[in-house]
């Protein structure tokens, strides 16, 4: 075996990269896809499942982001797991569960249960997306993680851009089959893919570039030169509990997060609102923010590692949604404008997501990578169930979301500051 020296690596960096392209980030993509669609489909069964089973706003609300409490909950053990049993197990392991319960929505008959379904989905999900993180970081180096970040959660938005027009069909055209509402086959048909993808993932991934049978020998060489730890990086779980910029990370992502499911939940709803009682066209309408996302986010993260730049072009995207959301209350009445502007801030949202994930991936590296993007995704999730909640206790206080979106500009905003100024607890820890 021959070692591959840098210096005269170039085009067999560019081969060995696009051969990982093509090999893991489509399946992951589609894995995520689906992650998403299931955590937030409920937004469209909203529209069905309010009216049959009598649900409040604010039950719904609180019942939309309990999945993070659970979520959350579990996390952490998931992810400090994962180094030990592995990548392939941990993934097959969360599809499989919240398959079966994704699809087991449809007994839901009423509040208590709504609850105990939404939290379990969250519990047997927990880990999935910091676990991929930590996934990429162990496949790609730091001047390509921003890129293969963003390429992995465009899923997000393509979940968004599928998600509406097939949950809308699925609720409109398969109501009353085989004695089902609508929404029911929507959780049914939308859960079931998940299982098939766990199973299949025992065999598509490789828990680490060494055990990856379609690499060779001078491939895997450079794979490790590219991906090795630089210096000065956590390599103590323990150390990195009392480390301020984990603490500035996770309280900024909550700040990103709250927002992005906050509209997720409540986007169909919102656009109802604004005068769209079709439900075909209501799926179609909210896809368009999420076609934006998909574009924008992407090209955040490949001028991101273009540049080598972080943390503007975070905070920049984070500020330019505080803004749109801010228009979306001014454009009430206006469908067009709402749109725009719903367009616009969920763009600048997911591109902040995106470039986010960069930053931790280069600061914590070694054995505690798993454990400390778990905990700043564990702390920043959070808002995953503060946003939906909120805006659902505010809107059925005052009978309108504008309150609702104006405590997600704020969140935005403050995601933007502690990106800026917490540069000085980056630097100086």
């Amino acid at each position: 075996m021959s070692a591959i020296h840098p210096s005269t690596a170039g085009d067999n960096v560019a081969a060995l990269y696009s051969k990982l392209n093509w090999r893991l980030l489509p399946f992951l993509v589609t894995c995520y896809m689906f992650a998403y669609l299931d955590r937030v489909n409920v937004g469209f069964a909203k529209l069905q499942m309010q009216t049959d089973l009598g649900f409040s706003d604010a039950a719904y609300g609180v019942g939309a982001g309990i999945f993070f409490i659970g979520y959350v909950l579990f996390e952490l053990p998931s992810n400090l797991m994962l180094p030990r049993v592995g990548a392939r197990r941990t993934f097959s392991r969360i599809l499989v569960l919240w398959g079966i319960t994704s699809a087991c929505m449809l007994f839901v008959r009423n509040v208590p249960a709504f609850y105990a379904m939404r939290f379990l989905l969250g519990v047997f999900e927990a880990g999935f997306a910091p676990g991929m993180i930590y996934y990429l970081s162990c496949w790609y180096g730091p001047a390509r993680m921003g890129r293969a970040i963003a390429l992995v959660f465009v899923a997000g938005p393509l979940g968004g851009i599928v998600g509406g027009p097939l949950s809308a069909w699925l609720m409109t055209r398969l109501t009353g089959v085989g004695g089902l509402a609508g929404w029911q086959w929507m959780f049914l048909v939308e859960g079931l893919p998940c299982i098939v993808l766990g199973l299949l993932t025992l065999r598509v991934l490789s828990d680490r570039p060494a055990d990856a049978p379609w690499l060779n020998d001078d491939e895997k060489q450079l794979l490790k030169h590219e991906t090795a730890p630089s210096q000065h990086r956590a390599d103590s779980f323990k150390a990195l509990l009392k480390s301020p910029r984990v603490y500035v990370l996770a309280f900024a992502y909550f700040s990103i997060i709250f927002p992005i499911y906050a509209i997720s939940f409540w986007l169909p709803t919102l656009l109802k609102e604004q005068g769209v009682s079709d439900t075909l066209r209501l799926g179609w309408f909210t896809s368009i923010p999420y076609v934006a996302a998909a574009v924008c986010m992407y090209l955040a993260g490949r001028r991101s590692d273009r540049t080598g730049e972080r943390r503007y072009h975070c905070a920049i995207p984070a500020l330019g949604a505080a803004i749109c959301l801010i228009a979306v209350i001014l454009a009430d009445g206006n469908l067009p404008m709402t749109i725009l502007a719903l367009s616009l801030g969920t763009a600048c949202l997911w591109m902040a997501y995106t470039v986010f994930w960069a930053i931790p991936s280069e600061l914590v590296e070694g054995t505690a990578a798993a454990g400390g993007i778990a905990l700043i995704n564990t702390v920043g999730l959070s808002g995953g169930f503060w946003g939906p909640a909120v805006v659902g206790w505010t809107k059925a206080w005052t009978g309108s979301m504008h309150a609702g979106l104006f405590v997600m500009a704020c969140t935005a905003a403050v995601a933007a500051v502690l990106i800026l100024t917490g540069k000085l607890t980056l630097d100086r820890d």
